[in-house]
């Protein structure tokens, strides 16, 4: 079953290859990004390519450049006319064309590597960014090396993955012979850049799939340029101007006479001055003491307050697992959810430490008891926002098709971005999060939200080895879901009903699928989009924890569906 599964993987991902992703995060980051690097569907093979490096120093001479890139300098020569000799100083922020070779690495990301041995102490930031001038990142550089910190010592000697690309279309062949490699600076944009390499504008757009019309570039990001023979470059196009620099005119400095009166004016100023600072902090210590109490206030509520939303704990607001739904302030949809104490706790902390887009957030809490100022009550009310559309097993439930496959996509791809923030930007969360269809909720705009409360947090204990497959087992039932719309019991017995046809071979595989798929769907969905989703869903649920993806990889995978 693992060649059909790689074979579908590839097959359902290949037609999005030749167009690859604008990476805008910056290249000092040292957060990993699924979507940081360029995509292939052959891992071995591999492509001539081009990638543009500018003169600076000390690498100012084709000489010192085919060194820093281990080439030859003839190589540099033959693809730059513009320049006569290796050793010709060029000025700074001159473009060269540098011949690289393009390869597919086993993770699927072409790169090109090159070494580089540090002549001085220096950092993982300064190598990617200033050296190399963002064609790898220091997350990259940082992974790709096993690097514990940003430091680089004199001497130490890095592996570089250099970002580049090859054709995977065969159609694109036609009219497109490399796609070059170009680190953006201050001032540059795709127009200039079109003009540059003699390549439409649009085309620049979509190969990269950037938004249309002058969209945003940052500096030391990298695009790709599909050029139709061997690259050069228009050195016609004026790059960005530099910042000039203005000098203020100078003035001759009159000595004055040592005046007495003036001197009292300088001591009566610095005093009144003192007093004012002093009298300044002050008042901002007070300010934020008594924004922090309302802020406290704010988030405390009353159970006269929780009584009267709840319309006294009536029946008809309540839903399974103890949570009402009701209004609140300005028509705002809220869920009551009633805990235990030491659940609630954990809530609190966990949600003290966390704000992210696909996490329901916490607005407030209400102890139980006649004394809402005691925290000793065993009942109390935790207060969140209640995402507009319900939870992702309701709107399964539901026959009125609003789920269509891109939404399904998208809210498995925000699934797996919220476990990936609590698990790698949260910072000391070492607790394992229990996921279901039930405590996954939509927003309005069909975004999905993980509902974190106490019940389904399982703490880590000290010195306790914190084990995430669990995670990945109940993100694979949740992805399960998403493609049948139907719920899948959580044990290995329901993964196996579920996910059977995986065994078949290609046409019962196919036959299987799609009476597997939500019905509601009505089969507009893209086959083997599903059918790639299925396979992920499938090794998430693995019986055996090691053979699990990471949840690196799912994003990877769930990130060229969208």
């Amino acid at each position: 079953m693992i060649p059909l599964q790689l074979v579908i993987i590839i097959l359902s991902l290949r037609s999005t290859f030749s167009q690859q992703y604008y990476d805008h995060t910056p290249c000092s980051s040292h957060t990993t990004n699924p979507a940081a690097a360029y995509t292939c569907a052959s891992a071995g093979t591999s492509c001539p390519s081009f990638i543009v490096y500018r003169a600076n120093r000390p690498f100012s001479t084709v000489s010192a450049i085919s060194t820093l890139f281990q080439t030859d300098s003839h190589s540099l020569l033959s693809v730059n006319p513009n320049v006569s000799t290796p050793s010709q100083s060029l000025p700074s922020g001159h473009e060269l064309l540098i011949p690289v070779t393009c390869s597919c690495a086993a993770d699927r990301f072409y790169r090109s590597y090159f070494t580089y041995t540090a002549t001085q102490n220096t950092s993982i930031s300064e190598i990617a960014c200033a050296v190399y001038q963002g064609l790898v990142k220091s997350a990259a550089l940082t992974e790709e090396n096993h690097a514990r910190g940003n430091g680089v010592s004199a001497g130490s000697t890095l592996r570089l993955p250099l970002r580049c690309a090859c054709l995977d279309d065969v159609s694109e062949k036609d009219s497109v012979k490399y796609l070059v490699t170009y680190p953006f600076i201050e001032g540059d944009n795709t127009k200039k850049l079109a003009g540059k390499f003699n390549v439409a504008e649009e085309e620049i757009w979509r190969f990269n799939r950037m938004d249309p019309f002058s969209p945003p570039v940052f500096p030391n990001t990298t695009v790709l340029i599909p050029v139709r023979e061997e690259p050069w470059i228009n050195f016609s196009i004026p790059d960005a101007d530099p910042p000039t620099l203005q000098f203020l005119p100078t003035l001759p400095v009159e000595k004055r006479p040592n005046d007495p009166e003036l001197k009292k004016l300088y001591i009566a100023g610095s005093v009144i001055g003192t007093f004012l600072i002093a009298a300044l902090t002050i008042s901002c210590c007070l300010y934020m003491k008594a924004l922090k109490k309302f802020k406290i206030e704010r988030i405390r509520y009353s159970i006269e307050e929780i009584s009267a939303a709840t319309k006294n704990f009536s029946g008809e607001v309540k839903t399974s697992g103890g949570i009402y739904r009701c209004g609140g302030e300005a028509n705002a949809m809220m869920m009551i959810k009633e805990m235990r104490l030491e659940n609630t706790r954990q809530a609190i902390d966990v949600h003290s430490r966390i704000n992210h887009v696909n996490i329901v957030k916490l607005h407030g809490i209400c102890y139980g008891g006649d004394d809402d100022e005691d925290p000793t009550s065993s009942c109390c009310y935790l207060v969140f926002e209640l995402p507009f559309n319900g939870s992702l097993r309701d709107c399964l439930k539901s026959s009125s098709g609003a789920l269509q496959w891109c939404r399904r996509t998208r809210i498995a791809f925000d699934i797996a971005t919220g476990l990936y923030y609590l698990r790698y930007s949260v910072a000391g969360y070492t607790d394992q999060l229990r996921l279901s269809s039930d405590n996954i909720y939509l927003s309005s705009s069909w975004r999905a939200k993980i509902f974190v409360s106490g019940e389904n947090v399982r703490s880590s204990g000290a010195g306790e080895s914190v084990d995430r497959s669990g995670e990945m087992f109940d993100f694979g039932v949740v992805l399960m879901e998403v493609i049948g719309g139907k719920e899948v019991e959580v044990d290995e017995r329901g993964v196996r009903e579920a996910m059977g046809f995986m065994g078949e071979k290609e046409g019962g595989c196919f036959d299987q699928l799609r009476s597997f798929v939500d019905s509601s769907l009505r089969d507009d969905y893209p086959l083997a989009e599903a059918l790639c989703l299925a396979v992920l869903a499938g090794s998430c649920a693995d019986h055996d924890p090691m053979h699990r993806p990471s949840i690196e990889d799912a994003l990877k995978i769930l990130a060229r569906m969208l």
